[in-house]
């Protein structure tokens, strides 16, 4: 059936701007006091309470909670206003009532089965089952239950397909929503981003708790602004939203572009960090484990749409949650006696504060620094005469492998010498590139603790210190604020999570849905920034200063699935590691925590089904977003009368297959990390649809020119921005010097972005009011 929207209705004249009921209006001051308030003073918030540093405690933890109070007061208060009465199911009291307890008994037999599972496999671990048996079974068994849920869900109805029949419960639907947002970036980098980043990150490279705060902080956007007027016009996908508010063609085709963008450069990521998890467990080449998981996830969102896909993001969240707090659990109690970590990590801050003093001041340390630095002037000579350069390293190549070949050395010897000739730069320009880049590199790591910034710190460099370092005091602060902000307006424009708010039955429990959401998702957000220190005091306590001769079997493990991830190289000569020898990416970091704890094997390979879960339940959202901006709103742009039913659903899926291909092609090439390329998507979707989307739910004056025109700005400003200071892009237009405006990083292009649109959208409405005819639908129901 075609989805239900709004009778016309004509409008007087209404005030030139958005109107913000008093209610919304305190919440979302509260919002931002909490948020950028608290961030903007934190380096003045150092006192230490109850042995938590205030400012490091209210980032990680205070400001969340903040967060869902105003989201649950706000459901609570509307919900009591009324107005928003049961729809379809829930219409029917007694039946919704009893519909709730058959799933509230699913859900326990089913938690109840995956303990079982937990303890079998234990039990197995223990009776001598080996770890390749291990990651197998886990790894099939929870691709197999995904498949099961995918083929029972399977449907062909488009009210099924799109939204599921508008009929999951609040509470199912925050943990579906929780499932799908808590992605591979979340459970598998943001611990990791964590640990090398602190608090706040370096001048250069903004993040720490500013993912913490983005990512929950959004949610109240979410809540106050968006969800429910979404789910009140009835509709199947965003771009549906710009078609029905705006009417005619390019709103709804420029939306379904951005959902497109946005959503491939997501879906990617969460591919990649399949890959990286099943190549883990069974072995197999990285790329052979992208199929594997691509399987997953192809089984749930192409047999059964949102309908599959919500039921399975359920078990998902169930399995990731479990996978993420078990581990952290055991870390806190094997160091602290106490497993609830959130509340006692604090008192590990101190510690790891006191091992970084010593690290700074350790000789060791510093021979490790001073080799680093060596190094980058090494490479900074090459790039002084780079062809001169790359010819004489071709020619002492060239001139040891004939001296091998004279000397009948060992087949493996002139092969490996074979192999470093070949993988010298091809040409000037690609030497230039790669050099600078190990430049770069070494000179980073030609810093104090690796490059990485005092966990506990907030913000790089002192605005009591000398000019040089107040300026990158202020830029710090500036970069974490403006990717705290794209995050927050990108997750209230992230079109696979607005979606899954029009699968519950009415508009009241949509509101309800957003405070389950956050809920769920602070479980984990919560426990994210105390794995990262625990982790951090477990390698600085427990792992640096050990002879490469003892160093445990994981970390070779770990080196031969992606060198970038782990790797360990004795710089000193001192046959000792020291911890600037030791280099852990950010999607390591909670994939190997088990191991690095002392855990059972078993404990990993729930760490790393749990990660399968978090990449295939949003790969599955995202997937499904593409397809049906694809069939549904650039093919058939929202009509149901150009095809049947089936004929609809059967395109969307044919190109989520289309585009699951591309992303996993995408995806082998490794071409970023994961948490980078998700936080791109938010500032492209913050800036694509916000701006247009919060003007047209409340400023019933905004046109259908300013809304393109909006967008276009948004899209576009954010685009070039990235693109602009892309590495690769400026050398290849030979741009010199720093594209940066206000020092922002490119990540963060959306703070750029979000305003454009913002001021376009207000603008051009206002000049092209009365032009054009308002469309029938949508504008009396928002």
């Amino acid at each position: 059936m075609p989805p239900q929207v709004a009778s016309p209705s004509a409008f007087s004249a209404t005030p030139p701007g958005p109107r913000i009921p008093g209610l919304r209006g305190g919440l979302l001051l509260l919002w931002l006091a909490a948020s950028f308030g608290g961030v903007f003073f934190a380096r003045d918030l150092q006192v230490v309470v109850a042995g938590w540093p205030l400012n490091f405690w209210f980032s990680a933890q205070g400001a969340v909670l903040v967060f869902i109070a105003i989201v649950v007061f706000y459901a609570w208060a509307r919900n009591r206003q009324g107005g928003d009465g049961p729809e379809g199911i829930a219409a029917d009291r007694a039946g919704y009532a009893a519909y709730k307890l058959r799933l509230h008994r699913i859900l326990a037999i089913y938690v109840v089965c995956i303990l079982g599972f937990l303890l079998l496999m234990a039990v197995a671990e223990w009776a001598g089952l080996s770890r390749q048996w291990v990651g197998g079974i886990f790894l099939f068994a929870s691709v197999g239950l995904y498949a099961v849920i995918g083929v029972y869900g399977r449907t062909a109805d488009p009210a099924e397909y799109y939204v599921a029949g508008r009929r999951v419960p609040a509470m199912y639907n925050g943990m579906a929503t929780a499932a799908d947002w808590m992605s591979a970036a979340s459970f598998i980098s943001m611990a990791g981003g964590l640990y090398l980043q602190g608090f706040s990150g370096t001048e250069s490279q903004p993040g720490g708790l500013a993912y913490v705060l983005g990512w929950t902080g959004g949610f109240c956007l979410v809540a106050l602004l968006v969800a429910p007027h979404l789910r009140r016009l009835g509709l199947y996908t965003i771009p549906d939203f710009f078609g029905t508010r705006f009417g005619g063609r390019w709103p709804r085709l420029i939306a379904a572009f951005a959902a497109i963008l946005c959503s491939f450069t997501y879906v990617v990521a969460q591919i990649y960090g399949v890959g990286l998890i099943t190549s883990r467990l069974t072995g197999v080449q990285f790329e052979i484990g992208i199929l594997l998981g691509l399987g997953g996830v192809l089984v749930c969102s192409f047999l059964g749409g949102m309908r599959a896909v919500t039921w399975t993001q359920v078990a998902q969240y169930v399995i990731l949650i479990l996978a993420f707090l078990i581990p952290v659990s055991w870390l806190a109690y094997k160091q602290l006696g106490n497993p609830l970590a959130p509340l006692v990590y604090g008192q590990q801050l101190e510690k790891i504060t006191a091992l970084e003093k010593q690290l700074a001041e350790s000789p060791a340390e510093q021979a490790v620094i001073a080799e680093y630095a060596r190094r980058a002037r090494v490479y900074e000579q090459k790039l002084q005469d780079v062809e001169a350069s790359l010819a004489r390293e071709r020619k002492a190549a060239q001139d040891r492998l004939h001296q091998l070949h004279e000397q009948r050395a060992d087949a493996s010897v002139i092969f490996a010498a074979g192999r470093e000739l070949a993988a010298l730069p091809r040409d000037a320009a690609t030497a230039r590139e790669r050099w600078s880049r190990a430049m770069q590199d070494n000179l980073e790591r030609a810093r104090p603790l690796g490059g990485m910034p005092p966990h506990v710190q907030a913000f790089a460099g002192d605005p009591q210190g000398t000019p040089q370092q107040q300026q990158a005091f202020e830029t710090s602060r500036l970069n974490f604020m403006a990717l705290m902000f794209c995050l927050m307006v990108g997750t209230a424009g992230l079109p696979h999570l607005l979606t899954r708010f029009y699968t519950t039955p009415s508009v009241a429990e949509t509101r309800n849905s957003v405070a389950w959401s956050l809920v769920f998702i602070a479980l984990l957000y919560v426990a994210a920034p105390a794995l990262a220190v625990l982790v951090k005091y477990e390698v600085l306590s427990n792992l640096v200063g050990r002879s490469f001769d003892t160093l445990p079997a994981w970390i070779a493990q770990w080196s031969k699935v992606d060198p970038t991830l782990l790797s360990v190289a004795d710089i000193n000569g001192d046959h000792i590691l020291q911890f600037s020898e030791l280099r852990m990416g950010a999607d390591i970091v909670m994939l190997a925590t088990p191991e690095l704890g002392g855990l059972p094997y078993v404990v990993s390979g729930l760490v790393a089904a749990g990660g399968l879960a978090a990449a295939l339940s949003t790969a599955d959202g995202l997937l499904l977003t593409i397809g049906n901006a694809l069939a549904h709103d650039v093919y058939f742009r929202g009509e149901s009368d150009r095809a049947g039913a089936m004929h609809r659903v059967m395109l969307s899926k044919f190109a989520l297959l289309l585009v699951a291909l591309a992303a996993a092609y995408v995806a082998a090439q490794k071409s970023a990390d994961i948490l980078f390329l998700v936080s791109a998507s938010f500032s492209i979707a913050g800036a694509a649809f916000v701006p247009a989307m919060v003007f047209g739910i409340f400023w019933a004056g905004t046109t259908r020119q300013g809304a393109v025109a909006g967008m276009l700005a948004g899209l576009g400003v954010t685009v070039y921005y990235m693109a602009i200071n892309s590495p690769p892009l400026r050398a290849a237009w030979g741009l010199g010097g720093s594209g940066l405006w206000f020092g922002i990083q490119p990540i963060s292009a959306g703070v750029f972005g979000v305003p454009a649109g913002v001021a376009v959208t207000w603008l051009v409405s206002l000049m092209t009011r009365g032009q054009t005819p308002r469309p029938a639908g949508g504008e009396d129901r928002l």
